[in-house]
């Protein structure tokens, strides 16, 4: 109990440090926004438009994630036993699902504005994007320092150094168009960053859903975790085993393991030493393990067969669970 108090000090004052991370990006953004926005209309610019769009969407995203910080940060209770670490997943796939929709809306204007050109002023568009590089690095700098395994932070962190990148990239449009007076430039610069979005958001998309589907996390061999538990002393077969995540940096396993006919307190041991390889090999730290005495049967479920002459001799081992 004292070690999990301590782990959830830690936690809290991650999150708080965090939460001081994302308020700051909060304000730093809404301020680009409205600059994005002044200067894109003076400008005649889809590109800052678009750059603009991409930023609320960006805006809203760190909103997101700072409210699941905030959820993260809770402890668990009677009803959400494992506490509330899928709010950051949740907010994740909401972030990339905006995306992909601002994505599209990007490519309709930017094929509109190749249809009907429109003059441009290719001074402010890179004064301003200039002054984007600059704020969104810093941010996905401070980002970046808390992202760890964190999957929120992560598609939080992919938005801003996808900005950071189509910014430099409306730089480079402004200067072209200075030196070329093509203004069609612009409006392929707003491909460009619609397509940027779309690949920062689908990666995103597919692990939230992954982890939504409690699939097995990313990285995690099935077969070698079987493998090096069957290499423990003691354990003879490994079957129905299961591994999901809780959360973007949480992950649990469930499993039978067959063992020789021994006493409870000798079978112990064998407990403390699967627990400790899962937690050192595979940073797996939610368990729950059923030992049996017989070979399992069905594969969902250990049933003796009916054949068994004497059933109450092979009766399942006390059932071992351990919540960390």
């Amino acid at each position: 109990m004292e070690h999990a108090g301590h782990a959830h000090g830690a936690h809290s004052s991650a999150h708080q440090h965090t939460g001081k991370v994302l308020r700051i990006s909060l304000g730093v953004t809404l301020a680009y926004v409205i600059l994005l926005v002044v200067a894109g209309l003076r400008a005649h610019s889809l590109a800052l438009l678009s750059e603009a769009g991409h930023n609320v969407s960006d805006f809203l995203a760190l909103a997101l994630s700072l409210l699941a910080v905030y959820f993260q940060s809770r402890p668990p209770t009677s009803t959400k036993t494992f506490g509330y670490d899928r709010a950051g997943v949740l907010a994740a796939f909401v972030n990339s699902i905006a995306l992909v929709g601002l994505a599209f809306y990007i490519f309709y204007e930017a094929a509109e504005r190749l249809r009907t050109p429109v003059d441009v002023h290719p001074g402010v568009m890179i004064g301003v994007a200039a002054v984007g590089v600059v704020m969104n690095g810093i941010i996905a700098l401070l980002i970046w320092r808390s992202a760890s395994n964190d999957l929120n932070l992560r598609s939080v962190l992919l938005h801003q150094l996808g900005d950071t990148l189509s910014t430099a990239a409306v730089i480079g449009g402004g200067w072209a168009i200075m030196l070329t007076g093509r203004n069609w430039i612009d409006a392929a610069l707003s491909f460009g960053i619609a397509a940027l979005v779309l690949w920062s958001s689908f990666g995103i998309i597919g692990e939230t859903l992954n982890i939504l589907l409690e699939g097995a996390p990313g990285g995690i061999d099935m077969q070698h975790i079987r493998d090096e538990l069957l290499q423990i002393d003691g354990v003879n077969d490994v079957h129905d085993l299961h591994v999901w995540s809780i959360g973007s940096r949480t992950h649990a396993l469930s499993c039978h393991i067959c063992i020789p006919d021994i006493p409870p307190s000798a079978s112990e041991r064998i407990l403390r030493d699967v627990q400790q390889h899962l937690r050192s090999h595979f940073h797996i730290h939610h368990t729950t393990i059923q030992f049996e005495h017989e070979v399992c049967e069905i594969a969902n479920g250990c049933v003796i067969p009916a054949s068994d002459p004497n059933p109450h001799e092979h009766g399942d081992h006390d059932v071992h669970e351990h919540r960390h």
